[in-house]
């Protein structure tokens, strides 16, 4: 008897690692890169996931094969778009796959869509996942180019140029024309110059604001007064993004966190402020986007 239990012992130890740790719910079939929006990058300060805080480790935890991409926290969409092409190629290198999935934040989510339609990358990326971006541009980018006269805007930018090059690496920053290109008139030029490319799945989330002022939620905190100014002017938004904007391709649904939390701003979404976000995880939240990315066979 003692000998029995003694091999059945054994065996689940022996068998026990591949039932207990080989959780593969994120185990795409691509691997998934995640690309930043503005005025932050997964670098910030030397802090390597500083931007999607959380995120790359839950989704890799769980069989996914991730990346980050960081280009200039704020230039030009054509000059981010550049820089994001080749450090996609340089990961399909790396990795001999054929695809990614791309799932970006923000503007993460529109440079990339420049250089899949109009710079070759087209044959190369399987889905297009966006995540608060502002696909038609946000009201709060037309007040700051309408209010601003151009010197005042130019002077800013060149100031805020100089602080990207020094907390973020910025290697040519173009913070005035950054603004510029998040305007609701330049995105719809941009929408017409930028299609959609066949054979990809593009799908679209959005968070939302519920509840302004919140101390507790930092996220929506810091940006409730440009909440007040979207709300006013385009309705439901995360702070910076309407929900309307934010649809593109299969509108995948709005997330404002638990029934009781204050919701989820456009900063809360990725976890920044170190994840802390009342009734909200960002990783968990992408961990799901992930899954059913794999599920749909991407």
């Amino acid at each position: 008897m003692m000998k029995k239990i003694a091999l059945t012992l054994s065996l689940v130890a022996l068998l026990a690692p591949a039932y207990v740790y080989a959780d593969t719910s994120c185990a795409t079939k691509y691997p998934v890169v995640f690309s930043h929006g503005i005025a932050e990058n997964n670098q910030m300060f030397g802090f390597d996931g500083s931007y999607f805080y959380g995120v790359k480790s839950a989704v890799n935890s769980r069989g996914c094969n991730s990346y980050y991409t960081n280009v200039d926290c704020m230039n030009t969409k054509e000059a981010k778009a550049t820089q994001w092409k080749s450090q996609v190629l340089s990961i399909l290198a790396v990795t001999g796959a054929s695809k990614i999935n791309l799932v970006g934040h923000s503007d993460g989510s529109l440079y990339t869509r420049l250089a899949i339609a109009n710079m070759g990358l087209g044959s190369k990326v399987a889905s297009h996942t966006s995540v608060c971006g502002p696909h038609r541009g946000s009201a709060v980018a037309d007040l700051v180019c309408g209010v601003l006269p151009g010197w005042a805007l130019s002077a800013i930018g060149g100031a805020l140029d100089v602080v990207y090059a020094i907390v973020a690496g910025d290697s040519n920053s173009s913070s005035a024309e950054q603004a510029k290109c998040l305007t609701r008139s330049y995105m719809a030029t941009f929408n017409k110059n930028v299609p959609n490319v066949s054979g990809i799945y593009y799908q679209s989330y959005a968070t939302k604001i519920k509840v302004y002022p919140s101390l507790i939620n930092m996220g929506a905190f810091v940006l409730g007064p440009t909440w007040v100014v979207e709300k006013a002017i385009e309705g439901a938004n995360d702070g910076v993004v309407a929900e309307s904007s934010a649809k593109w391709g299969t509108f995948r649904g709005t997330n404002s966190g638990a029934w009781w939390c204050f919701g989820v701003s456009h900063l809360n979404a990725t976890g920044q402020f170190f994840g802390v976000t009342p009734g909200f995880s960002a990783a968990d939240y992408f961990v799901g986007i992930v899954k059913d990315l794999k599920a749909k066979g991407y």
